[in-house]
């Protein structure tokens, strides 16, 4: 029934899949969590800068970001994240990169949305004794943003890991460089769309389902 996967490495294909999104949900965490403070800080150049990425990275295509670094980055200004003898490593290291410069932008939203939640007499309060704004922001704001975004950052890893499916278009093997090449040539086309439809719902499934339990967990009572 299953000859058909005879001499492919789908569990090879998955586990860089898992690879990709494990690496490019930290890459997108911290640089999101940067992007906020700079949504909300008083400094208007940082405000500025912050809205500008989001506004511009949203709105550009995942594909194109991907391909840019590829083309743009190592083929134009040499740029080879380490990995210079090593095109595989290579194409992998860009995809996080990209994967993380877009996704970072959703992340950014998210966290800037559990910020607005938190109640201003806090930072007022932290300002009155003291607390510069990013020692407000770190030690007083940011965790219980954190705590009433742990769904909507679920959310935004579930489609980070369908959107690795893009590093393909820079040829990292990962399952949908796999399924590409299993349906050119193998005639169970049905089979293989199953299967890798199957493995992503493994994937992204539990985790929604784990994070959505956390996060009504941690979720702040007001």
């Amino acid at each position: 029934m299953f000859d058909f996967l005879e001499g492919y490495d789908v569990l090879g294909a998955f586990w860089t899949t898992v690879q990709l999104t494990a690496l490019s949900a930290v890459g997108s965490l911290v640089w999101g969590t940067l992007l906020a403070g700079m949504r909300v800080s008083p400094v208007p150049l940082m405000r500025g800068f912050g809205t500008a990425y989001v506004n511009i990275v949203r709105n550009i295509p995942l594909t194109v970001i991907i391909v840019f670094s590829s083309l743009g980055l190592a083929d134009i200004f040499g740029v080879t994240m380490g990995a210079s003898d090593d095109f595989k490593l290579q194409g992998f290291r860009l995809a996080v990169l990209s994967l993380s410069a877009y996704t970072a932008a959703f992340v950014c939203e998210a966290i800037r949305s559990g910020i607005n939640t938190v109640p201003v007499g806090q930072a007022e309060a932290a300002r009155a004794i003291g607390l510069s704004f990013s020692q407000s922001l770190r030690l007083i704001v940011l965790p219980q943003a954190f705590r009433a975004v742990i769904a909507p950052l679920a959310n935004v890893l579930i489609a980070l890991t369908k959107n690795t499916t893009v590093a393909a278009a820079i040829g990292v093997a990962e399952a949908a460089t796999l399924m590409k090449t299993m349906l050119e040539n193998e005639a169970q086309t049905i089979a293989v769309g199953a299967l890798f439809a199957l493995g992503f719902v493994v994937l992204t499934l539990p985790t929604g389902l784990l994070l959505g339990w956390v996060g009504k967990r941690m979720a702040v009572k007001r």
